[in-house]
């Protein structure tokens, strides 16, 4: 029996490895690896209002605009009874920043940690919080890290690089989980309620939006469905198109035109300055809707769907809108049509 038990781990990890190799050997690699060096990224503290604070990379700043990819951006809410974390980064050497700039602000426990996705850079760091702090993800998050853990540092590692920390990250559960189309809000003391909220796919299944309405200013934690303002575009290669495209009109629709915007990878901006993605996927749907009804190809509908319009400087706009977003809003939109 034990002699069973070993030829039925044993294949599962060759089922494993080659399934790996297979995800490397078929995804398309960006222009440049890795997309941002982990291991040089410098984190800035943003004051929103009082208690209220965004970190994100020093480059912002300057970058955003050019079009060069961000890493990722956090923030954190301090109330009476204690903070509330957005995000725990990509490794030990970005969480230790992050702690470090909390700390620098206020040193009351950190009772809460929210994911925003399952991709490595936002939730890597969940293994050094502190035991006491309640993890939140949403349930397709929790789950998919708990049955991919290892298959998904593999694919940051191809993204981001070897030897940048993902390495040493170990799994965490979350202790507190949002199920799809619901949300919690957390009452911190202090005046500060946190509305935590799953919409479903907005870029992939595992989407969480962390929403502060406060008597001073109201502020989002996009995370990545909004990714940064003009020139980025939304990296929509989790293989979702036309949900994404209803949850992302629905959380623009839901904040006003003086909120304050945390992106998952960009400065920090507002309502105006997230419209570019709406404006880039509600085109990218009536055009790949005009193309799938002219009986076109997905080959012919690149050669023709190129959105010129958008492509304003951003370095990863051919990665994504052909490898990514043109073939997936495709493949949603043919099949929706098919099916009626």
């Amino acid at each position: 029996m034990k002699n069973h038990k070993n030829i039925l781990v044993a294949l599962l990890f060759i089922i494993a490895f080659f399934s790996a190799q297979q995800m490397h050997a078929q995804f398309p690699l960006p222009p440049e690896v890795p997309i941002w060096d982990a291991n040089k990224v410098t984190l800035q503290l943003h004051k929103i209002s009082a208690n209220v604070y965004a970190v994100s990379p020093s480059t912002t700043e300057t970058e955003t605009a050019k079009g060069i990819p961000q890493a990722t951006s956090a923030g954190f809410i301090v109330g009476d009874k204690g903070v509330l974390l957005i995000e725990t980064m990509l490794n030990k050497r970005l969480y230790d920043q992050l702690l470090k700039l909390i700390r620098s602000v206020t040193p009351k426990p950190i009772i809460y940690a929210v994911n925003t996705s399952d991709h490595g850079d936002h939730c890597f760091g969940n293994y050094l919080l502190p035991k006491e702090t309640v993890l939140i993800q949403n349930e397709f998050c929790k789950e998919n890290l708990s049955k991919n853990y290892e298959n998904i540092k593999q694919f940051m590692i191809m993204l981001f690089g070897k030897d940048r920390g993902i390495e040493q990250s170990v799994y965490r559960p979350a202790d507190l989980t949002i199920a799809l189309n619901q949300s919690i809000k957390l009452d911190l003391g202090g005046g500060k309620i946190v509305e935590i909220i799953n919409t479903g796919t907005a870029q992939s299944p595992a989407d969480l939006f962390v929403y502060l309405k406060d008597s001073d200013k109201n502020v989002l934690w996009a995370g990545n469905p909004f990714i940064a303002e003009s020139p980025a575009i939304p990296w929509l290669f989790d293989g979702y198109f036309l949900e994404p495209v209803k949850n992302l009109q629905k959380i623009y629709d839901m904040i006003g035109d003086n909120d304050v915007v945390v992106p998952g990878h960009g400065r920090i901006t507002n309502k105006a300055g997230i419209k570019f993605t709406i404006d880039y996927v509600n085109a990218l749907k009536q055009n790949v809707e005009d193309a799938v009804k002219k009986g076109e190809t997905l080959e012919q509908a690149k050669a023709t769907i190129t959105m010129k319009e958008f492509d304003k400087g951003y370095v990863l706009f051919n990665w994504l809108h052909y490898n990514f977003n043109l073939p997936n809003a495709y493949n949603d939109i043919k099949k929706n049509s098919l099916g009626k």
